[in-house]
């Protein structure tokens, strides 16, 4: 009840009026001017009146349930018939939760005792029954209970009739203490009403019955008002003081600080001034700031410090609880002045403010002034000695645009540690760690914790199936700590679990007991008799389990050599679970991926082997921990004639190594051939459309630090480009419109490029398959020389100096474009196969793709068309006329026009294409094959045997079907010709 009235603000107001509501007049209730709502209940009455919130015309109606014991409406009749009195309703504005209840208590008690009034012994026991106050805690001190109080209340006063009504009044005694509860409150100088005030109005009316049953009760009012007296200056001193936390107190619980002495005697040298004595700890969120107060601190409390500090208190002060609850105009100063009057007579209280550009606009409403104003008088003069914290950002954002401010402060420049120095702090907290994780610490994994953190975890970046979301740089030796405490719960979770028979069992007891539910609901009795029998059982071996394995981890424990250990390998896992870089050791299986690269990427790039194995190599290098750590992974160019598969070998390796294609990053240069699109890279200046948003490039890499970086035709792009990706290649990284460090050391850079294309053309003529392996090399070692003089003429020296490796792609022969066919066809086979259609296609077929797809100048990319147009477009059209339905089998034929044939099959399942085999023969003659004498038998000739009409030798690679005689040749004919069969 005291929460609903103190949070709805409906605070009932003391009203005069008949017991019964009702006014001899006009026979109905009478109801003031000001009253809004009645509520009528069995067990109680409510009147509440408007004004109360101040800026709302209508308080809310809350309803209660008959059971509600705590039901109370504030209501103070007067028996003197129609001289009424009201007492002023801003009174009940001002009491506090603990004051509300201790009303509430005191009517339970009037009904308890069968009372129709609550008197001031009423009040009296509800200041002892609240139990939680100042009022109750001081009673208690003297001495005074619950118990014994309503004995002697009892003696005095004796039990009603055990009628009590509906409205229980107030005597005038009762209101009197209400109204000089209120008057003590203003002496004090408090703005609220609470159970302490209750208490010294119920003293200084000194003459009800209270008075007589605490005298009774042995207890001094005089002295009892004392002791509230000073406990509301001690709250008050507590509530203002230490509106943070001391850290003085925390000496057990604060972490040791490693290092840092020359920032620690930084701050005391200041703290040490005559005036403007205000160190400000400036620095990177992580590295440290908030400890170096911690280890001032404990120095103080261990006397290492000189006098000028020496038994002083460090105080962290939270700026949320100090501007908490202050509603009006004033509040928040005057609890601000009066924490800044205690510390100046206490001349040994060190204020620690973190984050104190919190300072700037704290408690500053319509015509007030904040706190940083408040506060600049007493810092300039070192009336108030204040450590501050804060980011460089903020710094630079808040302080550094109120100059007098920050003049106030002496900046202290706290760097971020280095990697030997984390690992050194990191051992100083192993022991903390320990205990709370219950487990060992190696020095490898202190050690790894350090320097991975600082190699790849730049931000924070949380992975989603693949979708990576950022928030804020991470910093040493934050981003260490928290690998070492991660790691602490993973390992200490593994070894908490079940064993592994305890889990089998567990699995099958879930199974009983469901067996069991179903059992009793059939009302089969018997068999759940026997279930809860086999329940019982299983809960046994479960616990003799447990309990064997809590002795077994207890026994290691106690031998010093057992017991859960963070190793190397689970920092590595904590860091690749964060990253997705995949820092942990190559396993058996992911070193036989590695070394088998170039085959896997060969079955979706045809050709290219130049690519193929530089790429490999670099994966390698990066994978096992040779490659540069300040540079990219690798960065390629790739140049050559369109359509020849440079940006297919991209998207190969993002699904092989990283996941998916989408992994990959590609960029179109083409989009960024203007001087003002550079921009978008790196995100748009400040006061332009787009600077919240970041950069195409930047964002992307933040989001996704491990992943391959496409940048395709990047001759279209614009100089001012290349100039930006110059500290891309050397350095890995790359500054953003926000100031924000991009870390590009764990991508791989590939760039594709036109430039050359001419010169590959022209050579491509002598680059084919009638040139052997030298000749091939030697050519191909000619082109690349010339195309590379091509590119210096295009790309600046420093641009190309950069580049790990130029590669030059050939020109595709007809061979490769009829492997790339059967890759093609074969994504349209899977495609109808989701489609329950399966798809073959002749060999006739598969020549007719390959010449109209193939044309040396565009490599590739006219196969596709090609298939779109003969396979694609008759399949659609039959499966639109319902002559191809699902399940059926097609085959997919030339005829002898040219015209593309598509056979339904579905009657007999044709036979599958076999692999290419190669067979050498001259000529197959169908006339003679037709006019061969009947009754040969051992003549096998299938339907495709016309894709054997109009070959030559050279085509003989690509054959898949195979023709058997079994019967001598001699007997077919002389027209028959063959050499050899297979």
């Amino acid at each position: 009840m005291a929460k609903i009235l103190a949070q709805s603000a409906i605070v009932p107001t003391l009203l005069t009026s008949r017991s019964h509501g009702a006014s001899k007049e006009s026979g109905k209730p009478k109801r003031s001017a000001k009253m809004m709502c009645s509520l009528q209940s069995p067990g109680l009455r409510i009147r509440s009146f408007s004004g109360l919130r101040g800026s709302n015309s209508l308080d809310n109606i809350v309803r209660f349930g008959q059971n509600f014991h705590s039901k109370v409406g504030i209501s103070i009749f007067s028996r003197r018939g129609r001289g009424s009195r009201c007492v002023p309703k801003a009174m009940f504005e001002r009491f506090t939760e603990k004051a509300i209840k201790v009303i509430m208590l005191a009517q339970e008690e009037a009904r308890r005792l069968g009372h129709n009034f609550v008197g001031t012994e009423q009040i009296l026991l509800g200041l002892i029954g609240e139990g939680t106050g100042i009022a109750a805690k001081v009673l208690k001190s003297m001495g005074i209970n619950l118990k014994d109080a309503r004995v002697e209340v009892e003696k005095i006063i004796g039990r009603g009739s055990g009628f009590v009504a509906v409205e229980i009044p107030f005597t005038p005694r009762a209101k009197r203490v209400l109204e000089l509860s209120l008057e003590e409150a203003r002496q004090l100088g408090h703005n609220y009403i609470g159970s302490e005030h209750l208490l010294l109005g119920l003293l200084r009316e000194g003459e009800g019955v209270a008075a007589r049953v605490l005298e009774n009760l042995g207890a001094d009012p005089s002295n009892i008002r004392t002791q509230v007296i000073r406990m509301v200056g001690e709250g008050n001193e507590v509530s203002v003081v230490t509106g943070g936390s001391g850290l003085f107190h925390f000496q057990g619980k604060l972490d040791p600080v490693v290092g840092r002495q020359d920032q620690i005697e930084r701050v005391v040298q200041i703290l040490g001034r005559r005036t403007k004595n205000n160190p400000c700890l400036i620095g990177e969120p992580g590295v440290g700031k908030t400890a170096i107060a911690e280890g001032l601190a404990q120095r103080i409390a261990s006397g290492d410090v000189p006098d000028t500090i020496e038994g002083k208190k460090v105080i962290t002060l939270d700026m949320g609880l100090l501007v908490a609850g202050t509603k009006y105009r004033g509040e928040f100063e005057e609890r601000l002045k009066k924490l800044m009057e205690e510390i100046k007579q206490s001349d040994e209280i060190i204020l620690f403010i973190d984050e104190v550009h919190t300072l700037i606009g704290a408690g500053a409403a319509e015509g007030a002034i904040d706190a940083a104003n408040i506060l600049k008088p007493a810092l300039a003069r070192g009336e108030l000695q204040c450590i501050g914290a804060t980011t460089l950002d903020e710094y630079r954002k808040h302080i550094e645009k109120d100059p007098a401010l920050e003049r106030r402060f002496q900046p202290v420049k706290v760097p971020e540690p280095s990697v030997d120095e984390t690992i050194q702090i990191l051992k100083g907290l192993r022991e903390r760690y320990e205990i709370h994780h219950k487990l060992r610490y190696t020095d490898e994994a202190l050690i790894s914790a350090a320097q991975l953190s600082y190699q790849y975890i730049r931000h924070v970046i949380i992975l989603f199936h693949k979708v990576f979301a950022i928030s804020y740089d991470r910093f040493l030796p934050d981003k260490a700590i928290d690998l070492i405490d991660e790691a602490g719960s993973r390992v200490r979770l593994r070894h908490a679990q079940l064993p592994e028979e305890a889990k089998e069992l567990e699995k099958e007891l879930r199974q009983i007991t469901k067996s069991k539910n179903e059992a009793v609901r059939s009302q089969d009795f018997e068999k759940a008799g026997e279930l809860r029998d086999r329940e019982i059982e299983l809960r046994a071996q479960i616990t003799a389990i447990q309990e064997k394995d809590k002795e077994m981890n207890k026994a290691e424990a106690e031998a010093g050599d057992g017991g859960p250990v963070v190793t190397e390998v689970d920092i590595q896992h904590i860091v690749s679970s964060w990253t997705g870089i995949p820092v942990e050791k190559v396993s058996t299986d992911e070193s036989d991926r590695l070394l088998k690269m170039e085959e896997t990427l060969h079955k979706r790039v045809i050709g290219q082997d130049e690519a193929v194995i530089a790429i490999s190599r670099a994966i390698r290098r990066a994978r096992v921990g040779l490659k540069n750590p300040n540079r990219p992974i690798a960065s390629f160019i790739f140049s050559g004639p369109t359509g020849v598969g440079k940006s297919e070998l991209a998207k190969a390796l993002a699904a092989y190594y990283f996941g998916s294609e989408e992994a990959m990053i590609r960029l179109d240069m083409s989009e960024f051939m203007e001087r003002h699109t550079v921009s978008k890279l790196i995100g748009s200046p400040p006061g332009y459309v787009g600077y919240t948003e970041g950069g195409q490039l930047t964002e992307a890499v933040r989001r996704r630090p491990y992943t391959v970086v496409l940048f395709d035709e990047i001759e279209k792009a614009h100089p001012d480009v290349f100039n930006m990706m110059l500290q891309i290649l050397e350095d890995g990284r790359l500054t953003d419109s926000k100031g924000r460090t991009v870390d590009f050391k764990n991508t791989l850079l590939i760039m594709t490029s036109n430039v050359g294309s001419s010169v590959i053309e022209k050579g491509g003529r002598r680059i084919g398959f009638d040139l052997d392996y030298d000749e091939k090399d030697s050519s191909y070692n000619r082109i690349k020389s010339l195309v590379t003089e091509e590119l210096k003429q295009y790309f600046r020296p420093e641009f190309l100096n950069r580049l790990d490796e130029m590669i030059v792609f050939r020109q595709l022969t007809k061979l490769e474009v009829k492997e790339i066919a059967d890759i093609m066809l074969k994504e349209v086979f899977d495609r109808l196969k989701d489609k329950e259609i399966e798809l073959q296609v002749t060999e006739r077929f598969r020549e007719r793709v390959v010449e109209e797809g193939y044309n040396p100048s565009y490599g590739a990319r006219p196969l596709r068309r090609a298939i779109m147009r003969l396979l694609e477009d008759s399949m659609a059209e039959k499966m639109l006329a319902r002559e191809i339905k699902e399940g059926d089998s097609v085959i997919v034929d030339v005829d002898s026009d040219g015209n593309v044939t598509v056979l339904n099959g579905s009657s007999g399942t044709p036979e599958s294409l076999g692999d290419p085999i190669s067979v050498d023969y001259l000529a197959v003659d169908l006339k003679v094959i037709a006019s061969l004498p009947v009754g040969i038998e051992g003549v096998f000739l299938t339907p495709k045997i016309s894709c054997l009409i109009g070959r030559g030798k050279e085509d003989a690679g690509s054959l898949s079907t195979v023709v058997f005689f079994l019967v001598p040749s001699t007997a077919i004919g002389s027209s028959l010709h063959f050499c050899k069969e297979s």
